[in-house]
């Protein structure tokens, strides 16, 4: 594990167990203190964040197989990566999220029901609300981190204590996107973070069939910033290495890169079957009964004395009826027009692009449907 000297003498009082930054064992348990960092008002926000965007993924998952909602990227079990790391963040920070950050896009303020609208099809779906600064969902395996660097260099340049923050899989560490982006950020020392939430899995590939590298947070030694290993599972942890890579950007120190270990329970998207290539079931109940995010942290709440089953019911209610308002929001939008895809292209459509979209219109005039 790679540590900027800044970060050793941050995190000297903590444990890192299993060649993993930790703060919060699996039994819930301090591992070090916290006085000064995270107090209980914001340890039961934390808790309550992750609660909710549990709930809207489950939501999701449901609708898409309901028919009311398109392919659809889940994150259960990744809660504590994303919405520690969202939470470290400065209202005016970018985020370059990809398709399955929803988590972290809802904490740094996007709207639940542009979220609905982007898995429904619609362009409206990837604008964010003003004043905030969180980029459409990527697609592309890694792009956004060149993205990221980017606007954190223009950031720089014109005096901003702003930072980026780009978002990605184990398996974007494959892209080439992923080099170029840590080696010229290294080299502009721009204020990046780098935040991999290392599943085990790009898809059907498991990461030893990646890579040689042990971990991916080693990788940051070639381009000579810190490369931190952190329990993806522990928020305490997360949120204070991304608060720490923040800061550091912010005082001239250049990127970090961050390996969040955790695991996705459910499948890649709503389209993928895990079961063809791993013992989904099996992995997901191992890692539900000893690793999970909300689980260790309400085990902590609860012997502080400042959780208990009323407020979580209280929570739920509220919750539920939020996601469900706005549900009912989007759901009022007109269907999405497939001929929309075309508009946004190029900012001046070329004659190419012009012909595949009457060809698609005509398709449509038909009344073909499409599953």
């Amino acid at each position: 594990m790679v540590y900027s000297e800044n970060h050793r003498k941050s995190f000297d009082e903590t444990t890192i167990s299993g060649d993993m930054y930790q703060v919060l064992s699996k039994q819930g348990e301090l591992l070090s203190s916290l006085d000064g960092k995270i107090d209980d008002s914001l340890m039961l926000h934390m808790y309550e964040k992750m609660l909710l965007v549990r709930l809207f993924d489950r939501k999701s998952v449901n609708l898409q197989r309901q028919g009311r909602m398109g392919t659809y990227a889940p994150f259960e079990g990744q809660e504590a990566s994303q919405v520690g790391s969202a939470l470290a963040l400065s209202p005016g920070d970018w985020m370059f999220p990809t398709y399955r950050d929803h988590a972290a896009a809802i904490v740094h303020g996007q709207d639940l029901y542009r979220i609905f609208l982007y898995w429904m099809g619609h362009v409206e779906g990837s604008i964010c609300p003003e004043g905030k600064r969180i980029m459409p969902p990527c697609v592309p395996i890694a792009t956004q981190m060149v993205h990221a660097v980017g606007t954190a260099w223009a950031s720089k340049r014109k005096g901003e204590k702003t930072a980026s923050i780009a978002y990605f899989g184990d398996g974007a560490t494959s892209e080439g996107d992923f080099h170029e982006a840590l080696n010229f950020a290294g080299v502009f020392k721009t204020p990046t973070i780098f935040f991999c939430q290392n599943n085990g899995y790009a898809i059907s590939v498991p990461f030893e069939k990646q890579s040689a590298s042990k971990t991916i947070a080693q990788r940051a030694a070639a381009y000579d910033i810190p490369g931190i290993r952190v329990d993806g599972n522990d928020i305490f942890a997360v949120y204070l290495t991304v608060k720490e890579a923040v800061e550091r950007g912010l005082r001239g120190e250049g990127p970090t890169l961050i390996e969040a270990i955790t695991f996705r329970y459910g499948a890649h998207t709503t389209a993928d079957d895990p079961k063809k290539y791993r013992d989904q079931d099996a992995l997901s109940q191992e890692w539900r009964e000893t690793r999970d995010p909300l689980a260790r942290l309400q085990k902590l709440l609860q012997k502080k004395g400042i959780w208990n089953e009323k407020l979580e019911e209280q929570w739920l209610a509220q919750m539920n009826e939020q996601i469900d308002l706005h549900l009912e929001k989007a759901e009022r939008y007109p269907k999405a027009d497939p001929v929309g895809m075309f508009e946004h292209v190029y900012a001046e459509m070329p004659w190419n692009i012009r012909e595949q979209q009457e060809e698609c219109r005509s398709f449509f005039k038909k009344d073909v449907k499409i599953s």
